[in-house]
């Protein structure tokens, strides 16, 4: 059964069909799935061990004797390594279920952090040569890349398989604001941590992954994988027409977010003629202001019922407006300001695609269609801070106006898609 056919579909039928139970979300939409809390709570945990690390990666590098273009190669290794494995996850998730992926890529990633505070911790007192440093930092970042992009296709098809299309956005803003809580509270934890010790901070950001690992297994049922019940195998690819809109909003996201996280240091700096630590503070406070954006309108989400393209359009043109808004900007708080607008935007995008992406392929195709979205979000995440610099480099507006004309593209093709489509947004 397609994602259109579900949707018209008497929604109690409908649930029994694709095997749902009186847990998941009725028509008032007061009761969670099985398992959202679970995956939720998979997308805190990993979010913030992720973040930690990015936290401390530069007081790391330093210590270490690095350079600061070893940290970049790390991070740049890591999204590599995400867009080349996630829909092979995703796929994986159809095959052998997605409780089972789940634990997988926990384990290992608990293990990778694990390895590497240790390796941490015994460097900080009998430093090693720098090229043993290098290796290990980027091929540990590297690895937790790889193993991490199952994790959102997982989580993601996991909710299209227990909730029905015309609650998929709301269910989808739960994942996302565990996300954005994530972005906010892990550098701010680790910061507070790494006052007393460095590699304590990774310590703690092994037992996230544990945490969630047990988390799966406790509270995740188990379930019949879903190719088993496919018709026919999987048509997901990158030539997908049913994807191409997903694929296009997926790569947009994401360049935009990596854009614009890179360049604002320097954009403090510059523009409103700060000092190198008074920069860096007002960048800290302007990514702060973001995720309380996406905070605030994912709860929003939870509390609503609009169709995925119009929460989409919305936060395509809220985010146009507030990152176009940047190049306008001469005061501190006009900069924080407009980073919050472009994070209610940016917190209404991602839910809404994801629940768009479920409802355009079939329940077994769900893990590859996550997955395949998840490929696109890691290569934004390798050419967006490339792209961001170069532009940087012509003006200190033009990496803001690039991701304005681009998200304003997105909604234009949001609203040509309603015309020539269905005729509504949804």
């Amino acid at each position: 059964m397609s994602g259109t056919q579900f949707r018209n579909a008497d929604p109690h039928r409908a649930r029994r069909v694709e095997g749902l139970t009186d847990t998941g979300i009725g028509e008032a939409g007061t009761q969670a799935p099985v398992g959202l809390n679970a995956v939720a709570f998979v997308a805190l945990a990993g979010t913030m061990a992720m973040m930690a690390f990015v936290a401390v990666v530069g007081p790391l590098t330093r210590l270490l004797g690095l350079s600061e273009w070893h940290a970049g190669l790390s991070m740049t290794a890591a999204g590599v390594l995400w867009m080349l494995s996630a829909r092979r996850w995703g796929q994986y998730s159809d095959r052998i279920g997605r409780r089972r992926v789940l634990m997988v890529s926990l384990a290992c990633f608990t293990l990778i952090c694990g390895l590497l505070a240790l390796f941490v911790d015994r460097a900080l007192a009998h430093p090693p040569r720098v090229l043993v440093s290098v290796m290990v930092i980027v091929g540990a970042r590297a690895l937790i890349g790889l193993v991490y992009a199952a994790v959102p296709p997982s989580a993601a098809a996991h909710i299209a398989d227990q909730v029905p299309p015309n609650r998929r956005a709301s269910a989808m803003a739960r994942l996302g604001a565990a996300n954005a809580v994530g972005m906010v509270a892990g550098p701010m934890i680790a910061g507070w941590i790494a006052i007393y010790d460095l590699s304590l901070v990774l310590y703690a950001a092994t037992l996230l992954p544990l945490l969630a690992l047990l988390a799966v297994g406790w509270r995740l049922p188990r379930a019949r994988p879903a190719s088993a019940r496919a018709p026919a195998p999987s048509a997901v690819g990158w030539r997908d027409a049913r994807l191409r809109l997903p694929i296009f909003a997926a790569f947009a996201a994401m360049i935009s977010i990596s854009v614009t996280q890179v360049t604002i240091g320097f954009f403090a700096i510059d523009r409103l003629s700060l000092s190198a630590a008074d920069g860096a503070r007002v960048a800290g406070f302007a990514l702060t202001a973001v995720g309380v954006g996406l905070i605030a309108s994912q709860w929003a989400m939870t509390r609503l019922t609009w169709p995925p393209r119009r929460w989409l359009l919305c936060g395509a043109l809220l985010s146009a407006v507030g990152f176009t808004g940047v190049s306008l900007v001469f005061a501190q708080w006009q900069l924080l300001a407009v980073y919050a607008i472009a994070g209610v935007g940016m917190g209404l995008v991602r839910p809404s695609l994801q629940a768009l992406t479920a409802n355009a392929v079939e329940s077994h195709e769900q893990g590859a269609a996550a997955g395949l979205i998840g490929s696109m979000q890691g290569l934004g995440m390798v050419v967006g801070p490339l792209a961001g610099t170069l532009l940087y480099r012509g003006s200190p507006s033009a990496p803001y106006l690039v991701v304005g004309a681009l998200l304003l593209g997105l909604a234009i093709a949001l609203w040509r898609h309603r015309i020539h489509g269905s005729g509504d947004i949804s």
